[in-house]
């Protein structure tokens, strides 16, 4: 790929930093802090699926503007202990709080994370973040697991005021950094959030690690399977 782009966003969760991996091993220090298997007579495993599967329903509602970030926060955690029979608004709160002290302090990346960043960075390509997660913990997260310093801006959905993919937010991004969608690239893994906003804001895109095949109504410019791959597009 000949030099064409002035500048490269990237997505963070998901994409850089492995939440997946992060958020199970934040939940477990939760189970045991807050001693949850007395509560929910259970295992880990089953309590982590339960979890996994409110916490993506609250997400969805979140984006579409069903609920606030506040109730996204504890309410994902009330659903997963209703479901244990436990009706504890408080211990859902604790649990939203102390998950989000600790969630920014694991450090987990992708295989292939910094090898890319150094790579573009030896490249003079500056890099941005643009993510949906809550600001404060996001920068936390760059600066715990050592990726801060390669990135020019930090974009949130906090403060852009609308999140991806609407249109608004890559706008915002494209502005701040003052450039054009048309000398921009956008990399992420969620094609209905990273990929279809960036496409609509005209830039082009690398899907990373599809979970989904890319589809007739979302064509990215380039799919990769791992970070690897993405050295080699530049």
């Amino acid at each position: 790929m000949a030099k064409k782009y002035h500048h490269i966003f990237f997505d963070l969760d998901h994409t850089l930093w492995d939440f997946d991996s992060n958020s199970e091993a934040t939940l477990l220090d939760l189970y045991h802090e807050l001693q949850l298997g007395d509560k929910t007579n259970g295992q880990f495993e089953d309590f982590h699926k339960t979890y996994h599967h409110h916490n993506a329903i609250f997400w969805e509602r979140f984006r579409k503007g069903h609920i606030n970030r506040e109730e996204l926060r504890w309410k994902r955690m009330w659903r997963t202990l209703v479901d244990y029979k436990i009706h504890d608004e408080e211990l859902s709160k604790e649990m939203s709080e102390r998950y989000l002290e600790i969630l920014p302090t694991k450090t987990a990346l992708f295989p292939g994370c910094i090898d890319l960043l150094n790579h573009l960075k030896e490249a003079s390509y500056p890099m941005h973040i643009i993510t949906n997660g809550f600001e404060k913990t996001q920068y936390e997260k760059l600066k715990n697991s050592g990726i801060d310093h390669y990135f020019i801006e930090v974009i949130t959905s906090e403060q852009a005021g609308i999140m991806k993919p609407h249109l608004a937010i890559f706008e915002y991004a494209l502005n701040k950094v003052n450039t054009s969608a048309s000398t921009s690239i956008m990399v992420g893994d969620t094609l209905e959030v990273d990929i279809l906003g960036a496409i609509n804001a005209g830039m082009d895109t690398i899907y990373f690690n599809p979970a989904q095949p890319p589809t007739e109504m979302v064509k990215p410019t380039h799919v990769v399977q791992n970070l690897g791959e993405v050295i080699r597009l530049f």
